[in-house]
């Protein structure tokens, strides 16, 4: 039996064609119920945020320790002591925020955790212009408060780390390797307060923006499969008529 590939008459069944329509309705499909999935992780995602506005901080020792059981601590308000934050050396992760180009600068605070002995805070975005200028680094005399936050390692797009000079991803053993920090917690604590003095980076612990248009892009993926088998259905009804 061989394969005509020539188009079936009018009024004639084609398989392929049938096959094709087949494999285009179910991959739109898929993407229509994968942008649902996303909108309940990020509806979770939006909540849990939310809860942080009254959330106390917890000792971030005591929030580390819990890792190792594969406890999900990813947003949880922590606090420690950080007294030489300011002073302590920083590496710069190139970054845009809010249509500003600019930096987050990172260092690592030593901390005593169970299987982690660092941590690597990221202490705030600084715009671009200003990323030179001196300020006036002082010890803080309080405990510092962060958000427990894994972070963005970047897309395809994302250009690739050049330790030593530039950062654009979010690596913790490389990061921490650079700031000679010994065994990092898998994570950033992303500084809420206080704030630094002079024109030194400005805390910004959460995203500026989460948009939740899942549903939006849902229901296209869905719509374009429905309208694609509307047409097929329509050719079929045509051809038989023909």
């Amino acid at each position: 039996m061989t394969f005509d590939p020539r188009p079936a008459p009018p009024g004639r069944f084609s398989l392929p064609l049938l096959l094709a329509v087949g494999v285009c309705v179910a991959i739109l499909a898929t993407l229509g119920t994968w942008q649902m999935q996303r909108r309940a992780w990020k509806e979770g995602l939006l909540a849990r945020i939310e809860a942080l506005k009254a959330a106390p901080a917890e000792p971030l020792d005591v929030v580390l320790r819990r890792l190792p059981d594969q406890v999900d601590v990813e947003y949880v308000r922590v606090q420690t002591a950080c007294p030489d934050l300011e002073t302590l050396p920083t590496l710069r992760l190139y970054t845009v925020r809010d249509g500003m180009s600019g930096y987050r600068l990172i260092a690592a605070c030593p901390v005593n955790a169970g299987p982690y002995s660092s941590i690597l805070v990221d202490r705030g975005f600084i715009p671009r212009e200003v990323a030179d200028v001196p300020s006036a680094p002082a010890a803080l005399q309080r405990p510092i408060t962060g958000i427990l936050h894994k972070g963005e390692s970047g897309s395809v797009f994302t250009p690739q780390n050049r330790p030593g000079r530039d950062w654009y991803r979010r690596d913790v053993p490389a990061m921490a390797k650079a700031l000679k920090a010994d065994r990092p917690a898998p994570m950033f604590l992303m500084l809420e307060n206080p704030a630094p003095h002079g024109p030194g980076p400005q805390p910004a612990p959460l995203p500026a923006d989460i948009p939740n248009r899942h549903l939006e892009y849902a229901l296209t993926w869905y719509g374009l499969a429905v309208a694609l088998l509307g047409v097929y259905i329509a050719k079929l009804v045509r051809d038989r008529k023909a």
